[in-house]
């Protein structure tokens, strides 16, 4: 395959056209068009539908664009760092988190990381949906207790705990016996669920009575600190809360800890600006 037409067949998928491809590269809208045919005749399968004023994939060249861009980029990347005559890690790195994560995580690792290598650029995307990383573009997935994934590989970079926390002026009523405690919970909690939690003194029962029910644990992190009721929550997101006095710990929720992936491709290389982000966020956390 002619990596310089599949260069040019990539070039033309990401912006959707030959005429913003050649504005973007400098390159003909005519010499992209005629790479981008010799490709499919040495394919022999068409890539893109050609319509008067619109530029459709095909099947083929969807599923060749998602396989391909990401090792072309690595070659791209590894080229201009010979070119330079630097191991430094260079480039764009895009990187998906969840929501809570994506705030009290990856913040201050990511400033520290580009503060040491300028050459990176960071995306970080806040989202709490299952993304592919291979169709979403993203060189980095973090997620919390992944599910295993032949198409992903990566390490884990930090356990957590799930910690029951509730205003500091609201008193502690943990014992042997189950009790109700006026609650802030997570759409995923149901009615008549028991939270089995952790202390000094054993196992102790509690029985959630939801006042409030928040998507998000940053708005059920707040609305314990507005004293609407206790809740469990990732301890990450409370440490400072905690050590400051303005949350009071009353356990830790019975049960493994809570893991925490960055994983990429399985397909690609792990690039170094990968390698090197995930040591760095391993060492912060």
């Amino acid at each position: 395959m002619d990596l310089h037409a599949l260069a040019d067949f990539n070039l033309v998928a990401t912006h959707g056209g030959f005429g913003r491809a050649s504005r973007q590269s400098g390159r003909s809208k005519a010499t992209l068009s005629r790479k981008v045919s010799e490709l499919e005749a040495s394919l022999g399968v068409r890539l893109i539908d050609r319509g008067s004023h619109t530029l459709r994939l095909t099947d083929e060249g969807r599923a060749l664009h998602q396989r391909t861009q990401g090792p072309l980029a690595e070659i791209a990347e590894a080229r201009e760092a010979v070119a330079a005559g630097s191991s430094e890690p260079r480039g764009k790195l895009r990187i998906s988190a969840p929501i809570v994560l994506a705030h009290v995580l990856l913040p201050r690792a990511a400033s520290a990381f580009v503060a040491a290598y300028p050459q990176v650029e960071v995306e970080i995307v806040a989202e709490d949906r299952k993304v592919d990383p291979v169709e979403d573009n993203y060189d980095i997935v973090i997620r919390v207790d992944p599910d295993p994934d032949e198409r992903l590989i990566g390490r884990r970079i930090v356990e957590d705990d799930r910690l029951l926390v509730g205003p500091a002026d609201m008193a502690v009523t943990l014992g042997e016996e189950e009790r109700a405690v006026p609650a802030v919970v997570h759409p995923v909690t149901a009615d008549g669920d028991i939270w089995r939690i952790e202390t000094g003194n054993g196992i102790s029962l509690l029985r959630p009575q939801a006042r409030l029910r928040f998507s998000s644990f940053l708005m059920v992190r707040d609305a314990v600190l507005a004293g609407a009721g206790v809740a469990i929550v990732p301890s990450l997101l409370v440490r400072e809360d905690l050590a400051a006095g303005r949350l009071r710990l009353w356990g830790r929720q019975a049960g493994p800890k809570v893991e925490i992936w960055a994983l990429q491709n399985s397909r690609r290389l792990t690039s170094l600006k990968v390698r090197t982000f995930v040591e760095a966020l391993g060492a912060m956390v």
